[in-house]
């Protein structure tokens, strides 16, 4: 089996809450249909260490200039500061490189308006921290705004910052990560904090071991 490479932005402020449970559970392996198909690796502006919001340091894996999207299975971009000003433009480039070459994007707070400043959330349905925020971008496509969570529409998935569960299962989905039932379960667990879901994933767990 070949395994597939979700890569990860990381800059400075990156908004350390909002990926980590898309990020950990794409890592470990655990309930996944094909246990071992993912990878995760991070890719900065350049190979150099990066501090984020948590004042956590990263280095980077690669450099965006080095990113192939045939070398990829999805793009994550989470929120940071930085988006507002020109420093992560060229991030936003390589994301139009993905949607051009039909591989995902994934963008939560703040990324959501490097995707609109860059035209592509024009023509597709999207959400962020709030309609008006995106206004500031220049963008055209406000009336594609849809007040929920997290969405995807044709390869690009949008969140809002406080929605790191509902953006996690979004990329979940767009992976083909879980089977739909282990899915909903891992929802219903980790962002609804009811226990049935545990014995759905532990009962899936089980049935993979006999």
């Amino acid at each position: 089996m070949s395994i597939s490479t979700v890569h990860v932005a990381v800059y400075d402020t990156l908004a350390d809450w909002e990926v980590g449970a898309a990020t950990a559970h794409i890592a470990n392996g655990n309930w996944h249909r094909e246990p071992g198909k993912f990878q995760v690796k991070t890719v900065g502006l350049s190979a150099e260490p990066i501090t984020t919001m948590g004042r956590m340091r990263v280095t980077p894996d690669l450099a965006v200039a080095d990113l192939d999207p045939a070398d990829s299975a999805m793009l994550i971009l989470p929120g940071a500061d930085l988006w507002v000003g020109e420093e992560l433009i060229p991030l936003a480039h390589k994301a139009r490189q993905f949607v051009e070459a039909g591989v995902p994007i994934a963008a939560i707070c703040g990324a959501t308006f490097g995707l609109a400043r860059e035209g592509l959330l024009d023509d597709r349905a999207h959400t962020s921290n709030a309609a008006e925020y995106l206004v500031y971008s220049g963008y055209s496509g406000a009336d594609r705004y849809v007040e929920v969570p997290a969405v995807t529409d044709r390869d690009v998935i949008t969140a809002d910052g406080m929605s790191p569960f509902e953006f996690a299962r979004e990329v979940f989905a767009r992976l083909d990560l879980y089977e739909p039932r282990v899915l909903d379960a891992w929802y219903q667990l980790y962002a609804q904090k009811d226990p049935a879901g545990y014995a759905v994933l532990a009962d899936y767990e089980g049935s993979l071991a006999g």
